[in-house]
């Protein structure tokens, strides 16, 4: 559980956030739940939807650098650049990765 909601796998991914990244690998006939589980726990499944994720609302982050894009939007949601709250996850992928 993360924030009262479920979120799985390598990026603790949340259902409405694999329902944007357009489904990956969802099988015919797979419930969303099921498939949403099912990536989330596959590396290669959750990069490629963190990716299409990211690249769906990169226009929401104007200005800023691609690892800055990626934190906030990944923490914070389609408007996290907007929202003050994705700031100190963003300080804290800065701080240890170095990128801008």
């Amino acid at each position: 559980m993360d924030v009262g909601s479920l979120s799985c796998g390598y990026f603790q991914i949340k259902l409405p956030y694999y329902e944007d990244c357009g489904q990956p690998s969802k099988r015919p006939g797979e419930s969303t739940e099921a498939a949403w589980k099912r990536c989330s726990d596959d590396y290669n499944c959750a990069v490629t939807c963190l990716r299409a994720y990211i690249k769906r609302y990169a226009f929401k982050c104007p200005g800023v650098g691609t690892c800055q894009q990626m934190s906030r939007l990944h923490n914070g949601g389609p408007s996290g650049c907007q929202n003050s709250g994705t700031i100190g996850y963003w300080n804290v992928i800065h701080s240890c990765c170095g990128c801008s």
